[in-house]
């Protein structure tokens, strides 16, 4: 009885498994590169995500990168959004390792400058949905 009790005396001293930390974005951004500021410290059972939305209307293109906590049921997911006129197509990757979601996976937008003032409003939309 006495190893029994040592045995859980000694248990309850182990360090409790670390959180996963992952890279976030505060909104969705124009570049990849804007997220890898910002180490999150994930929930439990949570993985990191990287999120690739390209939004297209006749011959504009632009690019959103999204880097963030996730729950597994949003890993590997792709499809297609509407908002603000533009038609999205979404691809989510996950990972499970401390910042693993910083790789880099630049695709330039094309003639995107006279969006910028409409950015913010347009990642509040994309976040809602």
């Amino acid at each position: 009885m006495p190893y029994q009790l040592l045995l859980l005396i000694l248990l309850g001293h182990l360090p409790a498994a670390a959180a996963l930390q992952c890279f976030t974005c505060v909104f969705p951004a124009i570049s990849p590169v804007d997220c890898l500021r910002f180490p999150q410290e994930c929930p439990a059972g949570q993985r990191c995500l990287s999120s690739v939305a390209i939004g297209t209307r006749g011959t504009l293109r632009l690019v959103l990168y999204e880097k963030s906590c996730a729950f597994a049921s949003q890993c590997g997911l792709s499809g297609e959004k509407s908002a603000a006129g533009l038609n999205f197509t979404y691809t989510n990757e996950c990972c499970d390792t401390d910042l693993c979601n910083g790789a880099v996976a630049w695709a330039p937008p094309r003639r995107a400058g006279f969006l910028l003032p409409f950015l913010l409003p347009l990642a509040l939309v994309l976040t809602l949905y």
